[in-house]
This record gives C-alpha cells, structure tokens and sequence, in this order.
C-alpha cells in the first residue's frame, strides 16, 4: 500500500457537557463547523489564528428541550447569505438557526417520535425541513443521504436495508448487511457507502450491487465521511476509534480515550473532526503546522494510556492473564496500523496500538475486569500505593473522579471522604460504598459492615426508599412466588406481560424514617422546624399506612395536611417526609385526598419540581416511587392519566441521571403507565410510553430497569397491532435485541425473547 502521512491531533476541544452527537463543516465563517450535543445545544466554533492550533466558539444554540442528535447545513441564498443550521433532536422537534442568533429561526414540532435523520432543501427563500419517515422500511430510519442526481435520495434503516428513493417512490431496495444500517456518504451520483452494527462498511453502486466490503472496526460503526476525492474516507464507532481509508484499506487507526466515537465530519483543508460520548471534539490533522504541540501530544498519549477498558464490555474480547505475554512481546514489530496488543506486567494487563508512522508500540490504556482480580498493590496514585483505584462517573458524560481503595479500608468510610473531597451530594454515600464492596467481592479484609450499619454513629442507617428497589419483583418476576421453575414453561407461558395491576414501592423501615425525620428536623432552620405535635401526628400516619400498628385508626384529614405542609421542607432535608407520602398514597383515604381533582394537579406539579433535572437524586427517586404508588387507588390513577404527557416527558429527563434506583422507579412508572393503557385504543398515549421506554434503554444499565422496560414495552404492544406496527417504526427489535442473550437474571433475557417474537 502507498504511504501516506499521519494524523496526529491538532487540537481537543472541551466544549459540550454531554455526548457530541453530530458533526458538520459549516460554508461560513470558513474553516468552522458545528456540533450538536446531548446537553441539548449546538455550538459554531471558528479555527483561531494560525499561531494558534484551537479553536473558539463563536455562537452557540438551544432551543431544544431534549438531546440533540443531528445537525445538518443549508447552503447560503439571497435571503440568509452566510447559510442555516439545522438541528434535530430528542423532542421531536427540527429546529433552524441563523448564525446571528441564539434562538431557533422557526421550529418545526408536532413529530411523534425523535428526529434523528432529515434533510434539508432550499426552495426559493425559503426552506422545506422534512423528516424521512419513509413507509417502506420495517424499523425506524437512523440514515439519510442525497445523491448529486436531482431527486434521489437513500435512506438506511434499522431494518438492515438501504432504500433508493425517487419523487416519493422507492426504486430500490439494498440488502447485504446484517444488522442496522447507521450510517451513508456519497462517493458520486452513481457510487456511496454504508455502515453498520455488523461492524462492515460496503461499497455500492445504485444499480443494487456491492462492489466491496470493508472490515476493520470490531464493534458498532456509527458514521462516515468522504475526502474530497471521493474515493478515501474516514469512520468512527463504538469501539473507540477513528479509522482513516486510503485505497481500500485502512491506512490509519486513531484510538480516542471514550468508548463510543459517534460521529465526524471533514473540513475543507483535509483536517478530520471526531464527537464523543466523553463531551470532547477532537481535531486531526496531517498539515505539520497545525499539529499540536509535542507537549499537547504527549498529553494526549498520556491519556489514552491511562483509560480504562472492561474487556466484558469493551473491544478486547474476555482475558485470561495467565494466556498473556509479558513486555518482550513489544519488541517485536506490528503488523499493521492500529493493530492491538495484550500484555501482563506483573497483576497488570496493558493494552498497546502498533503506530506505522512512529514505528513503535503505544499504551492506549490499562484493562479491568478481567479472568484475574488484581491482589496486589501496584496501582500508585498520588504518590501512594493502592489495591484499587476506581474511576467514578457521577455525571454522564463529565470527567471521571478516581477513587483509591485498599482491601483494608472501611467501604463506607472511604465513600464519605471521597464524596467530602469531591464535593459531592451526601446522597451518593450508598451507591459509591456498594460499587467498593461489589468491585472488590473477595478482597475484603476484617469483619464486615453489619447490613444497615452507620459507618460514622454505629447505629442503623438511614436509606431512603430501602428495601423496596425491587418492588416485589422475585422468582416469579411479579408476586415473588417460586412457581415457575422451568426456563422452557415460563418463555412457552408468557408470565411477564401483559402487566396490568400495578407495581409499587412498598418496603420501608419505619422507625429509621421516623429518626431520621427527628435528626433532620433538630438542624432545621428556625423558621421549618416542625413541632412534636406535627412528628408525632406525621409518626402516625407512617404507622397507619404500613399497617404496623392495628390500634392506630385510619388517617385523618388533618395528618394529610400536615404531610402535604412538611412535604414543602427545604430540598436538601425533605427526603424522609417525601418517603412517609410515597407509603402513604397508598391508603384509599390518603390517595383520594391529595389525589381528588381539587388537590391532585398540585401534588403532580409539586412532585414533577422535585424532579427536574438538576435537582436532588434522593428526591427524584422518591418523587418518581411516589407517583408509582399513586397508581394503586383510582384517584392517583385518574390523576395520572390526565397528567400522562407532562409526567412521563419530565421522568424521561431522568433516564441521564447516574443512579440505578432512578432508573427502576422511572421504569416502573413507564410500565404503571402502559397497564393502564392496555387494551385501550389511545394510540398517542402509547406512542409516548414506547418513545419514554425506547429512549430510557439508551442509557440505563442496571439489568432490574431494563427488565421493568422491556416489560413495559410488551405490555404497550400485546394484542394491538397498531401498536405493534409503531414499535417495529421505532426500531425497538434492534434496540432491545442485546437483551435476548442475558442469562443472569434469566427473566431478562426471557422477557426480551417473548417481546422480539411479538414484533415479528
């Protein structure tokens, strides 16, 4: 193969809060380009002076209510000489902006389900944005691309096809892939190319045949750009890189320190633009001048070689150390540009990248999680040696916090402090504790923390909500009961959906709430310290609801109004009043009288306050648990289902929060929603709990929220094909068929299997 010159970095460019989504080089200011985020804006950045190898933002965007996922550029006219931006986003919304302002020029809205691919064309002055929702793919479309041809246009689609489109009418109709088709780029008006999950890119010509496939990534491939010479091009995917193709072959491969690379673009100078899930923009170039300094590039090098990879879910298969080589395996040369390498050094396992241009071996990171637990200490951080030190991500998409941990240390000491010096929420003490004790099983030295133990008094802990993050869900996923013993009888009789009765959150530890209330209230301010007659009366009520003490008579109006008074509690304190109401909605009494038509609008707008984004996680939680409970009287069932829209567009914000427990209430409340609309021919309402469910299994991870979704989604399809039809228009088959191979829990796995054979 012909030899090229490199790319190296020119510069990274830290601007978005969240995942970069999608890339585009703008026709002006020259040499600028736009991106699009997750943290819902969009951003023009202009190169800086020729000294200087960054670049600055010149004018930023939102106007989104959700992510944005997709940007794309219309040429200047007469009327907007400097040209438009279009954005697509999470909302369903198409917004167009003009490089004067920060607000959208107009806004496109009314689109059931997200805008994820478009175009844009110019017809006259004015401008026709028009969403692909093309009639004759099976599953939703994630691709678009125009052909120089006056007319045609190609879609790809989640349904593994690529469609030739004309005037409206599909001429034909591609196949060869074998999963989702996520990405197309234009060669000419006769040739393009596609990528896909299959981890292959084609090449095609429009008459229908493949004229070459190209394998070289080994995980998703989520986008595609086309050099000027139409016949080299660049890719990016979810197995971290970038990958650079001359002639045919890939002729370069650039890791990056973020798992999934979604999208680039390619400036007119030849430099090479990359977005990421860690909020980066990273710039490549293979102009000498504009590379970055070699100090900026060492840094660069420094961290890639400092991340992390899981081999469990990462691009390096599983590991065995004792199967690897040690360090002399680097002295033997690679074979080719971004080839991987394994290596031990000592409990260590390091990953390297053979580079052509520099002709040596480059550590891209350090692998965990491996066959072998590191029992050693060899890991230094801040000049000490270490058992562990973990990286924690608190904030999707922000930088990760490290965390040191010796097998000697008390899990949740080392929690507390860490949280103090990071100067983090209190309320992450749990999580960060369990994520020690589960990340170090094996390793732990000493007696262990008694279950509930405070760390600091002795005494029995606090945890708002605790005990009930599974709601009941047990061997049988629903009642708890043991009788289906067989994996064959349970796929053969569907025991998971539909699910009409609802779920609730009923566990709770009512003296330690009852404490905590106390202590919370001895430090209150003045002017919010709640009277003994008012602990007393809300002490009560607690023991009423629960039904732990049968002399206490049924609640009284006046303990309803007084829980609805202390509910109002500062933020940062409210949390054990907020666990006292979510038990409480419960009781018919209660559940009438802050759920009736009166009152109820007000608890909805008090709780959905609770629950915005930037709020308190301990409050989102219970929040989202107290809407789940309200379900199980007829009143907070009316109540609800009058406030679905605003109420599920709020608890869908929440699926980006780091926390599990969110995540299982904000399940839960998809799947109280569709019980209640099964067998109902409201196709709106169930549109919107397949977009909340579709869109909440693109970031949450822990296995008992993705099965309350995928149990959510069957219920909302069963027996309607209507609603069956929408789902295979979203894609929800090729969303969720990850899920069919899991094995632990098995009812996961099962349920994602009965769900993909009603889609069929």
């Amino acid at each position: 193969m012909a030899s090229f010159n490199s790319y190296k970095l020119r510069c990274s460019i830290p601007g978005h809060e969240m995942d970069v989504r999608g890339l585009a080089a703008t026709v002006f200011p020259e040499g600028a380009f736009v991106s699009v985020s997750r943290d819902r804006t969009g951003r023009v950045w202009v190169p800086n002076s020729s000294s200087d190898k960054g670049f600055t933002e010149m004018h930023s965007m939102s106007g989104h209510s959700n992510f944005v996922s997709c940007v794309c550029i219309i040429a200047p006219s007469e009327t907007y000489p400097r040209g438009l931006v279009a954005t697509g986003g999470n909302d369903n919304n198409i917004c167009v902006f003009s490089l004067d302002r920060p607000q959208p020029l107009f806004t496109l809205k009314g689109h059931k389900n997200t805008v994820s691919p478009l175009f844009l064309k110019k017809l006259t002055e004015h401008v026709l944005c028009l969403l692909i929702l093309f009639q004759g793919h099976t599953a939703a479309v994630w691709a678009v691309a125009i052909l120089p041809e006056q007319g045609l246009m190609l879609s790809g689609s989640a349904d593994k096809t690529i469609k030739l489109w004309k005037a409206g009418r599909c001429e034909k109709t591609f196949t060869g892939h074998e999963d989702c088709v996520r990405g197309l780029a234009v060669i000419s008006n006769t040739e393009f190319f596609s990528c896909s999950n299959d981890t292959s890119i084609r090449r095609w010509l429009v008459t229908g045949e493949c004229v070459q496939v190209y394998y070289s990534h080994t995980n998703y491939i989520y986008s595609l750009a086309v050099f000027p010479n139409s016949q080299d091009f660049i890719s990016t995917g979810e197995d971290r890189s970038l990958r650079i193709w001359r002639q045919g072959e890939c002729s370069q491969t650039i890791r990056l320190p973020a798992q999934s690379v979604w999208c680039c673009c390619i400036l007119p100078n030849g430099d090479i633009v990359v977005g990421a899930s860690d909020g980066i923009i990273r710039v490549f170039t293979e102009a000498e001048d504009r590379m970055a300094s070699a100090e900026d590039l060492q840094a660069f090098e420094d961290e890639l070689s400092k991340a992390t990879i899981d081999p469990k879910t990462g691009d390096l298969g599983d590991i065995k150390l004792e199967d690897l080589p040690g360090r002399e395996h680097l002295n033997e040369p690679g074979n080719r540009d971004g080839q991987t390498r394994l290596i031990k050094d000592g409990q260590k396992v390091e990953a390297y990248q053979w580079s052509v241009s520099d002709g040596r071996w480059m550590k891209i990171r350090d692998v965990v999680g491996g066959s072998n637990q590191q029992t050693s200490k060899s890991v230094m951080y801040e000049g000490k040696e270490y058992d562990y030190v973990f990286s924690i991500d608190v904030n999707e998409g922000g930088p990760s916090m490290k965390l040191p941990y010796n097998v000697t240390d008390d899990p949740w000491l080392t929690a507390h402090n860490f949280l103090q010096k990071n100067d983090l929420s209190p309320m992450f003490l749990d999580q960060v504790a369990n994520f020690i004790i589960e990340n170090t099983k094996g390793h732990v030295v000493g007696p262990a923390q008694p279950a509930g133990g405070d760390p600091f008094t002795g005494g029995a802990r606090y945890i708002p909500g605790s005990s009930s993050d599974t709601a009941g869900f047990g061997a049988d996923p629903f009642t708890g009961g043991g009788a289906y013993s067989s994996a064959a009888l349970r796929q053969t009789t569907n025991i998971y959906f539909p699910k009409t009765d609802g779920v609730t959150f009923e566990q709770a530890n009512s003296s330690q709430i009852i404490a905590k209330l106390k202590e919370l209230n001895g430090g209150a301010p003045q002017e919010h310290k709640l009277s003994e007659e008012v602990l007393e009366s809300l002490e009560r009520l607690l023991l009423s609801v629960c039904g732990l003490n049968s002399s206490e008579p049924a609640p009284t109006i006046q303990q309803i109004n007084l829980l609805w008074k202390a509910s109002h509690w500062p933020e940062d304190i409210v949390f054990p009043v907020l666990d006292i109401m979510r038990l409480a909605v419960r009781h018919p009494q209660v559940n009438e009288s802050l759920c009736g038509e009166a009152e109820g609008v007000q608890l909805c707008n008090h709780l959905l306050n609770l629950m915005r984004p930037e709020g308190r996680p301990a409050n989102q939680m219970l929040a989202l648990r107290t809407l789940c409970n309200c379900f199980s009287g007829r009143h907070g069932r009316a109540l609800l289902m009058a406030q679905r829209e605003t109420v599920l567009s709020r608890a869908a914000d929440l699926a980006t929060v780091c926390n599990k427990n969110i995540h299982i209430a904000l399940a839960t409340l998809v799947l109280n929603y569709a019980g209640c609309l099964h067998l109902q021919p409201d196709l709106e309402a169930k549109a919107q709990c397949l977009s909340v469910a579709s869109r909440a299994l693109e970031t949450v991870q822990d296995k008992e929220a993705v099965f309350r979704l995928l149990v959510a989604l069957g219920t909302t399809v069963a027996s309607d094909q209507t609603a069956q039809d929408l789902a295979r228009s979203l894609g929800v088959s090729s969303q969720i068929s990850k899920y069919s191979s899991v094995s632990e829990p098995s009812k996961v796995g099962e349920c994602c299997q009965l769900l993909l054979k009603e889609l069929q």
